[in-house]
């Protein structure tokens, strides 16, 4: 099977992605601070130190988004809740940085940031596949109960049907596991202008 290779090649690029950005962030505020830069008349120690707490903080989120994918790794089970929205929120932020990757740095950090938010996706899908096809069989292995009666709200809608007293009965709706079985429908009797 693919999913646990892509999550375990997921949960490595992270890590590393994590480290990288902190990394640079860390050194651009280190070079901000020594060569006492200053942009529209911006205080260089507040530039430094914004460097520094945004490195740290992108960090730390794709740090927590490796773990999610570790943990996916190690269990063998789809990401669920703060999980699953943290692959999607870090899939969406790959693509938006491939997007300006192309622009500001060249095709190949396009290639790359392509390459993570398709492994990203493909770890989302396959784990969705597997549920989608369990559901499926759970919905197959249960679902042979069907309801002789109709929803109760199409009681009254078959007034100005044309429905003659001896025509063919309205096929009933199945009854979900969720609802109660409703009332039979009766037909409407013939109206005569």
């Amino acid at each position: 099977m693919v999913r646990r290779p892509v999550a375990w090649i997921v949960a490595v690029v992270l890590f590393a992605e994590a480290l990288g950005i902190a990394a640079l962030n860390w050194f651009m505020g280190v070079v901000v601070d020594r060569q006492n830069m200053s942009m529209a008349g911006l205080d260089p120690d507040k530039m430094s130190m914004s460097a520094k707490i945004g490195g740290v903080v992108f960090g730390l989120y794709f740090a927590l988004c490796a773990l999610v994918a570790l943990l996916v790794a190690i269990r063998n089970r789809a990401p669920a809740g703060l999980g699953r929205v943290l692959l999607i929120s870090v899939a969406v932020v790959h693509g938006l940085l491939g997007a300006v990757a192309w622009g500001l740095v060249g095709w190949k950090a396009f290639l790359y940031m392509v390459v993570v938010l398709a492994l990203v996706v493909l770890l989302l899908m396959t784990y969705d596949r597997e549920n989608g096809a369990v559901a499926a069989a759970g919905g197959d292995a249960g679902g042979g109960d069907t309801g002789e009666g109709a929803d109760a709200s199409d009681s009254g809608s078959d007034s100005g049907s044309g429905l003659e007293g001896g025509g063919p009965a309205p096929e009933p709706e199945p009854v979900t596991e969720d609802a109660p079985p409703a009332a039979p429908v009766t037909p409407s009797a013939p109206t005569t202008p």
